[in-house]
């Protein structure tokens, strides 16, 4: 179902969590840009870009900064008190997402070994071994309706993540119930806060033990331990801060991959056909979801430090600013008109993506996102050939959360090969 773009009285467009057309709605913004005013909900004001050459120079624009030092409506009382969208915005200075200048780099640099794409792929054995371990666990509900999100693209990413950490296998279950929550659009804000803390707790005593047997242990966390030099390194909070940091930024935007990928390819059958001739690899088809079908919809905020012209417009110093990843993938001036940035096809040889962000703040977490979406899709794919949706897809439901486009569910039908 679609509906006309909704609009303030002064005209500025309405952002909503859930739009009634996801796809509609990113081409509406697209339309309203390169650069927009939007109204969120608590009627908190904003800038959006909405094209992809605007959106990539302003988040390489060191006057656009994270801190809220730096938002007139935050310092001078103008956000509601208890906001809801005040939980996206990190705050603490041990968040790398937090940070700008000098202090981010410092951050980046300690961090660079343990995220980089060798150290990713020695996890590619493992990715393997739990992919075929959950997909052992779904051979019995074989014609059965199940919720692929929920038994699998939310499972095994967080085996993934325990891997990479270092965390006991026997805690799996814990993390992912605690993750499960965290992210569950109905969980309220007290109860938010309160997993919240339980995850910092769990990896912070995490840390202490690894700290006191850092030389018996190889993964993630002992690296993030071991890294420094010149007498710089991490601090036991900002190692607690960048585990939690990377599973909250980067375990839901692989889920979402996950589940974005397998919906376009059962929505579109002669792409998945092609795929299985060997006409399209499964780089492709993944590159060209996440252009098509973004798991970052909206990128919150960044704030300006001084007047900046730019697509048009003058955004003042003070004002907060946001990439809407999704219109921006909609720009022809970027992907051309054929075929129509509004169609999934990954033969696309025009344009280049930024849906993993762009300049200092890209996503340090993107190789380990694609390497799982290459090793899991395939499998899956190969196991259950004939995998269909149990529901018609504009039947399928977003969960409610204005950055992320998350299924709430996404049940479907496994059938094996014969």
């Amino acid at each position: 179902m679609s509906c006309p773009v909704q609009h303030t009285d002064d005209g500025v467009p309405l952002l909503h969590a859930v739009p009634d057309d996801v796809q509609a709605d990113r081409e509406r913004f697209y339309q309203a840009g390169p650069l927009t005013r939007v109204e969120l909900p608590g009627g908190v004001r904003a800038w959006a870009t909405t094209h992809h050459e605007v959106s990539r120079a302003t988040l390489n624009d060191p006057r656009f900064v994270k801190s809220v030092d730096h938002w007139d409506d935050y310092q001078s009382g103008r956000v509601p008190e208890g906001w809801p969208l005040m939980g996206t915005i990190p705050t603490d200075d041990s968040n790398m997402l937090a940070l700008d200048g000098a202090a981010h780099r410092r951050m980046r640099r300690l961090i660079a070994s343990p995220f980089s794409a060798r150290r990713v792929e020695r996890l590619s054995p493992r990715i393997e071994e739990i992919t075929a371990r959950a997909l052992d666990a779904l051979e019995p509900r074989s014609g059965q309706t199940l919720d692929l999100k929920s038994e699998f693209t939310f499972r095994v990413p967080m085996g993934v993540i325990g891997e990479l950490y270092g965390v006991a296998e026997s805690e799996y279950a814990q993390l992912g119930e605690m993750y499960a929550k965290l992210f569950s659009g109905t969980t309220e804000e007290g109860e938010h806060l309160e997993i919240y803390g339980a995850l910092f707790r769990f990896f912070s005593e995490m840390v202490a033990r690894k700290r006191a047997s850092v030389d018996e242990h190889d993964d993630f966390t002992t690296d993030l331990l071991r890294a420094g030099e010149d007498g710089d390194a991490l601090s036991d909070a900002e190692i607690t801060i960048t585990l939690l940091t990377v599973v909250a930024a980067g375990h839901e935007t692989t889920v979402n991959l996950l589940n974005n990928v397998v919906r376009a390819l059962l929505a579109h059958p002669d792409q998945l056909a092609m795929l299985r001739r060997g006409e399209v690899t499964w780089e492709a088809v993944i590159e060209e979801t996440l252009r098509y079908d973004p798991p970052n919809n909206v990128m919150m905020f960044r704030f300006a430090t001084e007047d900046v012209e730019i697509g048009g417009e003058t955004i003042r110093k003070g004002e907060a600013l946001m990439t809407h990843y999704g219109a921006a993938t909609r720009d022809r001036e970027e992907f051309g008109e054929d075929p129509h940035p509004a169609v999934f096809d990954p033969t696309r040889t025009r344009g280049r993506h930024i849906s993993f962000g762009y300049g200092p703040h890209i996503c340090p977490g993107a190789p380990l996102s694609r390497l799982e979406a290459r090793i899991i899709l395939p499998m899956l794919f190969e196991r259950f050939p004939d995998l269909r949706l149990a529901v018609p897809d504009e039947e399928l439901q977003i969960q409610a959360a204005l950055s992320v486009t998350s299924l709430k569910e996404f049940p479907v039908v496994l059938r094996p090969r014969p």
